[in-house]
């Protein structure tokens, strides 16, 4: 884990390849300004959300500790998460999909520390520490959500993804990052925008992972409770927009109920979702999942599994009916009467048992790939693994036995037996022979100088997904950025504006009572005409503190920024609107 994270218990379990993608959170780089930007967030989102957001959001800020003031600190996040079982870690920015759904099934929530600029304060495409700690923190104190989120992490890490998936995420990605980053060219982000427009409409057949994500986008992200008539927000992309916060229960955005179908409904993250799915409750956000993934390799396996795992061109694995669990990047099938009969990976592969992997058979032992039959023995009803010891001995199948075995489909298996290998049950799951050759019909699979031959012993594949069946019997150490959140060296002018925010924040909290709020409001409107944060922050307290003058002063001034700037009015107006109301937030 890099330097600067303080773990816990929770964090202590996660495997060494998900901590690579670890950062520090660097608390002290947040700006006054990065400060004032979560505080007007949150105090608008919870006036607005407290009566249209699930009860467990208000609830759940409570209970996980986040403030609406400060930009909540991920070690003090912990201390409080702990407590309902989770954890949360900084990344930077998106993630590979099956990596974030991974750390859910570890009950650890992913957390981009970045936070939106002030100009991208009502939406921003980039996961920040809004749309993370103020939207997904929340509600996991909500046990049944919670439980959603973290057995959705557990099937979703499996889910099997095309070689397009991983191309589409890094476009993704580098598409939030430079619009979110300040003083992009508009021709880049167009380019990178017809980029991700591209691939999205030439990905093929929907993988796994592309449907699973749609689930996830659905529900955890864009998700409604309640009745069709009446919803409530849950989604942490709602709530923690306050654009869309307010838009999406508008008549013209269409409400279904959730279904198994949203995941063949495809989301565009650059534009407001024109369709929402609403659940009755939490509970039956599990029965859909489930329900999908009834539908996945991971439990049909099959013929449709492995060739899932081909097309993929990544590291899966298959499990077989005796448990055996084969893992590499799988690269042929051969079929046979729609089931598969032998199958073949390459490059480094490992062969386990339960998760773990068999002793001497890791990749040091298949270096090159490993391919092995599927399936019965021609013309014998009883499967290998379901023979006792007396039938392997009457079919010949005996240490130091020369035989061959003939499977449906044409495969043949020619050799000495050396020893063969037994699950827990008593069942034979693994034999070994020397001086074999396999065939299938003409072709030659296996040669006697290849060495020894490992055939796996299975009647049918029972599962295929994602991933290695043993973490630690591949490096995974291997995950390498393409495009990293952007940092653009501030100006002189930008730094003389968060001295600003930074004096009107040390008043507020009680830290400096001397400095003149009248002579900051003079030098913003001399020095930084078009700012409207800090002069609602600054109308804030000349209110409480009844002060007419510098009231009016400060409410004349925000005029000529919206007739000068009319995108932020709405902006303005709400935020004194929650002052003028006095609302307690």
């Amino acid at each position: 884990m890099p330097k600067h994270i303080e773990s816990n218990h929770i964090l202590n379990r996660l495997p060494k390849h998900l901590k690579q993608f670890i950062k520090p959170q660097n608390y002290d780089l947040y700006s006054a300004i990065d400060q004032a930007v979560w505080r007007y967030v949150m105090r608008k989102n919870v006036d607005f959300l407290s009566t249209v957001a699930h009860k467990s959001y208000v609830d759940g800020l409570k209970k996980t500790g986040i403030s609406i003031d400060y930009i909540p600190n991920m070690y003090g996040m912990n201390r409080i998460l702990k407590d309902i079982g989770w954890a949360a870690v900084a990344v930077d920015g998106f993630i590979p999909p099956n990596t974030f759904m991974e750390f859910q099934a570890y009950n650890v929530l992913v957390i981009a520390s970045d936070i939106r600029q002030l100009e991208h304060i009502e939406y921003t495409p980039a996961p920040d520490i809004i749309h993370e700690g103020a939207g997904h923190a929340p509600i996991i104190a909500n046990p049944e959500y919670a439980e959603y989120l973290r057995r959705f992490g557990e099937i979703g890490c499996k889910a099997i993804s095309s070689a397009k998936d991983y191309e589409l995420y890094e476009a993704v990605r580098h598409l939030s990052i430079i619009k979110e980053a300040p003083n992009t060219k508009e021709e880049d982000i167009a380019f990178a925008e017809k980029k991700v427009e591209e691939l999205q409409q030439n990905m093929g057949s929907a993988s796994e992972m592309a449907l699973i994500r749609n689930l996830h986008w659905w529900t955890v992200e864009y998700g409604l409770i309640g009745t069709i008539d009446n919803p409530e927000i849950y989604g942490a992309g709602l709530l923690s927009s306050i654009g869309e916060s307010a838009r999406c229960l508008m008549d013209d955005v269409k409400k279904l109920p959730y279904t198994i179908d949203a995941a063949y409904q495809d989301f565009d993250i650059t534009k407001p979702q024109p369709q929402l799915y609403v659940t009755p409750d939490f509970a039956h956000l599990s029965l859909v999942l489930e329900e999908f993934a009834n539908t996945m390799a991971l439990r049909k396996g099959g013929l449709s599994g492995i060739n899932k795992l081909i097309e993929s061109e990544a590291l899966g694995s298959v499990e077989l009916s005796t448990g055996l669990q084969i893992s590499g990047t799988f690269k042929e099938v051969i079929e046979y009467e729609g089931n598969p009969i032998y199958i073949q990976t390459t490059g480094k592969t490992a062969l386990a048992y339960r998760e773990k992997e068999l002793v001497g058979h890791g990749t040091n032992t298949h270096p090159k790939g490993f391919g092995s039959p599927i399936g019965k023995l021609k013309g014998i009803n009883l499967a290998i693994e379901d023979m006792s010891p007396r039938d392997l001995s009457a079919y010949n199948i005996y240490e130091e036995k020369q035989v061959t075995l003939e499977f449906e489909g044409g495969i043949k298996v020619s050799g000495e037996i050396i020893t063969g290998k037994r699950n827990l049950q008593g069942k034979i799951i693994l034999i070994s022979f020397k001086n074999c050759t396999v065939s299938h019909n003409e072709t030659i699979l296996f040669k006697p100088q290849w060495g020894v031959y490992d055939m796996a012993v299975g009647k049918e594949i029972v599962s295929a997904f994602a991933g290695p069946a043993d973490l630690n019997s591949f490096d995974l150490m291997t995950h390498k950025i393409s495009s990293q959140t952007i940092h653009v060296e501030k100006s002189d002018e930008r730094l003389e504006l968060e001295t600003l925010y930074q004096q009107i924040r040390d008043y507020r909290e009680g830290k400096n009572r001397t400095i003149s709020r009248t002579k900051v409001s003079e030098q913003l409107i001399e020095k930084h005409p078009n700012d409207w944060l800090l002069s609602v922050e600054l109308y804030e307290l000349a209110y409480k503190g009844n002060e007419k003058m510098l009231c009016d002063n400060i409410l004349k001034h925000l005029e000529i920024v919206k007739q000068n700037r009319p995108e932020v009015g709405k902006l303005i107006d709400d935020g004194l609107a929650i002052i003028n109301s006095k609302v307690r937030v």
